[in-house]
């Protein structure tokens, strides 16, 4: 890849997403044949990675394919004033013991996709923490509050009246001053972070540096199709679950939403899927399409053997057996974040009433994910998906709501 042409290059960086601006500089920075400095920054505001914070990284491998050297910078002090982006509320700052927990869980994980030694790990305390009050007040004096309240979330809580801290505002200068300090030529962020992503911009031309290029990557809809993935909402596959988990999850995404993950989470190229896409529409099964998605994802994680390991159980338990091609797909409401599971095998039409289902339980006929269920109290959390089996012959492939 590191041979790769320029026209190759932009295709692969292109490749999933939303924007890139601006694609002319970029390409100048590219003729310049040296390996560029790719930024991506993350604040430690929760312990585990799941497959959403990927994408970023996934984009930021395939950068270093192509010979580029990636800044994966840990927000540790940004994270203590707290990534306003997408609240409309002031979110509580973490501890520095948080934070630092945090971190030490992100450096874990992190290498599970980026090369190791393609990679430079850096924390924004160690220039921050140095940062004077007069620093601060310079630093501040370059935007105004008008151009503050242009980014979307900033602008929709002072129009409702819903207060807005003054250190919010510090926050998206950081980000961009984070981009000063280490003369990134690209940063990488969700399309949510744009207006961040762009204040480093502005703030390295006023320091007298060239603008870095901006790349933003759509946000990954979680396994119940509608919602940004995320662990509050359970709708997550995070990297460190067991290997059956991440199987299991995956293969539960619709046919549709497969396609997004191919190529937001694959390391396949554009052909591969292209022509698997192909092969579906004139009758392939898509569930064997799935398969090798959740295979590369279990290998990443894990291993190639842990992914075969899954694969021989999941053939064991789903293909030798009667697991439908037509399986229907459903949806249920839950109340209170969450739903019983009589009460949705009663909503997705398995079972004629909850009493009917109750006693489906009680008879060891009615299964999860392949697994059998016992529990009549067993809840399920709203944002999940689960593949319900109820005797030999009702199945249904459910979302909660």
């Amino acid at each position: 890849m590191k041979n790769a042409t320029q026209q190759e290059s932009l295709e692969l960086i292109r490749r999933g997403c939303d924007e890139l601006l601006l694609e002319a500089e970029l390409t100048q920075k590219l003729a310049l044949g040296r390996p560029l400095r790719i930024k991506a920054g993350f604040d430690p505001t929760a312990p585990d990675l799941h497959l959403g914070h990927t994408v970023l990284l996934n984009k930021m491998r395939q950068l270093q394919e192509l010979g580029h050297h990636a800044l994966f910078l840990i927000g540790d002090f940004t994270g203590m004033i707290g990534d306003p982006t997408g609240k409309n509320t002031t979110r509580p700052p973490l501890s520095r013991e948080q934070v630092l927990e945090n971190a030490q869980s992100y450096r874990e994980q992190v290498f599970k996709v980026l090369d190791p030694d393609k990679t430079e790990i850096v924390f924004n305390s160690s220039w921050m923490d140095k940062f004077s009050a007069t620093d601060l007040i310079r630093l501040a004096a370059t935007h105004t509050v008008a151009r503050m309240l242009e980014r979307d979330d900033f602008g929709k809580r002072y129009q409702n009246n819903q207060p807005i801290a003054i250190h919010e505002f510090i926050y998206p200068l950081v980000q961009g001053y984070d981009s000063v300090v280490l003369k990134a030529d690209m940063e990488l962020g969700g399309t949510d972070q744009k207006f961040n992503l762009l204040m480093g911009r502005e703030l390295q031309k006023h320091y007298g540096q060239p603008a870095q290029c901006v790349l933003t990557m759509p946000l990954l809809v979680g396994l119940d199709g509608v919602n940004k993935m995320s662990k509050s909402l359970g709708n997550y596959v995070g990297i460190t679950e067991p290997p059956q988990e991440i199987f299991g999850k995956l293969m539960s995404v619709s046919d549709d939403l497969m396609w997004r993950y191919l190529e937001l989470l694959s390391f396949e190229p554009m052909s591969a899927i292209t022509l698997w896409r192909a092969e579906v529409e004139q009758g392939r099964n898509p569930r064997d399409i799935k398969v090798l998605l959740a295979q590369e994802m279990v290998a990443r994680f894990h291993s190639r053997k842990a992914a075969e390991d899954v694969l021989a159980e999941f053939e064991a338990r789903f293909r030798h057996g009667v697991l439908p091609d037509d399986m229907p797909e459903v949806t249920v409401a839950s109340t209170g974040g969450a739903i019983g599971i009589a009460q949705l095998l009663k909503q997705a039409g398995l079972a004629e009433s909850t009493s009917d289902a109750l006693r489906m339980i009680r008879q060891g006929a009615v299964k999860l994910g392949g697994e059998k269920i016992g529990d009549k109290n067993l809840q399920i959390k709203a944002g999940a998906v689960v593949v319900a089996q109820v005797g030999k012959r009702k199945f249904g492939r459910v979302t909660v709501q």
